[in-house]
């Protein structure tokens, strides 16, 4: 819990950087799927680790509420991996 309210703050008025980014997709990923305890290797697919469709949609909402970041899901549809969605998360930062 207050890690969520620490990422909040550090990310309201100012441009994310990749490696916060990514400690918050790493926490939702081994929320949604059981068993991860190795380190998240950004370009790594989240199928890589297991994740199906919708655990795929849980990280990413359950990242962007906790980032603070809204993007368009027509976004969302070309990203590969997961470097793929920490620079969506920095380009939408920057709006």
């Amino acid at each position: 819990m207050g890690e969520t309210n620490r990422f909040a703050g550090n990310f309201k008025n100012k441009i994310m950087e990749r490696a916060a980014i990514l400690e918050v997709i790493e926490k939702h990923l081994k929320k949604s799927i059981a068993g991860i305890i190795e380190t998240i290797d950004a370009d790594k697919a989240f199928t890589d680790y297991g994740a199906n469709s919708l655990d795929i949609v849980e990280i990413v909402s359950g990242s962007m509420r906790e980032l603070k970041i809204k993007i368009p899901r027509t976004e969302l549809s070309d990203i590969t991996n997961i470097a793929g969605l920490i620079d969506k998360f920095e380009t939408f930062s920057k709006k």
